[in-house]
C-alpha cells in the first residue's frame, strides 16, 4: 500500500544521517532475539498512547504482515483486561506503558521483576531500547506533523 506522506518538517531529509542512525537500531532491534512480533506491538502501544497516526497506521500494517490478529490489535489498547496477551507480553505492554509515561513513576520495579522473569539482561535491555526508541520516533513525527494519507 502506497501512502502519501506530509509533514511540516522532514528531519530525516534536513540531516540523513538521523535516519541512518534510526534505521541501524531498528534493524539492531529486529536481529535481537526479541520475538519480531513483540516489537510490533510495542511500537502500537506506545504510538497509541503518543497519539502518532503515522506509526499507528504504519506498525499496524507491520503487525498485520507478521501474522498478527487483527482482534489482538483491537484490544491492544484495552491488554490488561484482555485475555489473549499472554503474561510475558501483558509484562512488556506494561513496561511500555511505564516508559512511556516516564515521568509519573519510571519503570517500577514492580515491572522491571515482572520482565525478569521472561527476558534476559540483554532482551530486557533491548526492550528498553526498543520502547524508547518508537517514543523518539513519535515524538518526531508530532513535531513534524507527520500523517499518512
Amino acid at each position: 500500500m502506497l501512502h502519501v506522506i506530509k509533514h511540516r518538517l522532514d528531519v530525516w531529509e534536513e540531516e540523513p544521517l538521523y535516519w541512518e542512525h534510526m534505521l541501524a537500531m531498528d534493524k539492531r532491534l529486529y536481529a535481537s532475539s526479541v520475538n519480531p512480533a513483540l516489537i510490533e506491538l510495542i511500537k502500537i502501544r506506545a504510538s497509541q498512547i503518543n497519539k502518532c497516526v503515522y506509526c499507528i497506521d504504519y506498525h499496524t500494517q507491520e503487525a498485520l504482515a507478521r501474522g498478527e490478529s487483527m482482534r489482538r490489535i483491537f484490544l491492544l489498547s484495552a491488554w490488561q483486561e484482555s485475555p489473549l496477551f499472554t503474561d510475558q507480553e501483558k509484562a512488556v505492554l506494561q513496561a511500555t506503558e511505564e516508559i512511556t509515561h516516564i515521568s509519573e513513576h519510571g519503570l517500577t520495579e514492580q515491572t522491571h521483576q515482572m520482565l525478569q522473569r521472561y527476558f534476559s539482561k540483554s532482551e530486557i535491555a533491548d526492550l528498553i531500547v526498543c520502547i524508547c526508541h518508537i517514543n523518539f520516533l513519535n515524538r518526531v513525527g508530532i513535531a513534524t506533523g507527520t500523517v499518512a494519507t
